[in-house]
């Protein structure tokens, strides 16, 4: 009887060794799940320029086409690409449109309205949100048009941007030049767009 009492004793004693053993483990491997999930391991990286977004100290260059009669700053070392009427300097995912010709009149909040806005809206992806309104630049006033519209698809990547669009339209004595500006909507170049958009003078 005293072995088997003896013997019980110590299984019981090494039962209960085990079941601390086993929450022991349990207890680590939450701590373990714990310190994984902690802000420190689970916070995005800090990026120093969010998509879209033009760097504050981004250097700017005069952009003088010849014969067009007018100047204005473009940001340094964009690629630059040129068709009959246009030309389109770009980096990553921001544009910026320059676009000189005749026209018999100046442009108005109404003939924006009753013209380009049908014009893009053929044009741009998901065009939406478009906003006429006469605005003022260190040129004068301008015919200032705000929209939204889905970037091309991205042939690399695959991806669609959602872009913003401020248009300007510039006039003067029968010559009218369209400044268009883009990037993300969720970038932060109100100072930058202004800088290009009133650094525009005629000559």
């Amino acid at each position: 009887m005293t072995n088997a009492r003896t013997y019980g004793a110590v299984g019981l004693v090494l039962l209960a060794a085990v079941t601390a053993g086993c929450s022991g483990s349990s207890t680590g491997s939450g701590s373990g799940s714990a310190s994984t999930s902690a802000p420190g391991n689970s916070a995005a990286p800090t990026e120093s320029n969010p998509p879209g977004d033009i760097p504050d100290n981004q250097a700017y260059v005069a952009y003088r086409p010849t014969g067009a009669g007018f100047k204005i700053k473009v940001p340094e070392g964009w690629a630059r690409t040129q068709s009959d009427t246009a030309t389109v300097f770009t980096d990553k995912l921001n544009h910026v449109r320059v676009e000189a010709g005749s026209a018999s009149s100046a442009p108005t909040v109404a003939s924006v309205t009753k013209t380009v806005v049908p014009q893009l809206s053929g044009q741009v992806s998901k065009f939406s949100g478009a906003k006429v309104t006469q605005a003022r630049r260190h040129a004068g006033p301008v015919v200032l048009l705000k929209y939204q519209g889905d970037s091309p698809t991205d042939p690399v990547t695959g991806k669609v941007v959602r872009d913003a669009f401020e248009r300007y339209a510039f006039y003067r004595q029968g010559r009218e030049v369209d400044l268009t500006l883009s990037g993300p909507v969720n970038a932060d170049n109100v100072d930058p767009w202004r800088i290009i958009s009133d650094s525009f003078t005629w000559q």
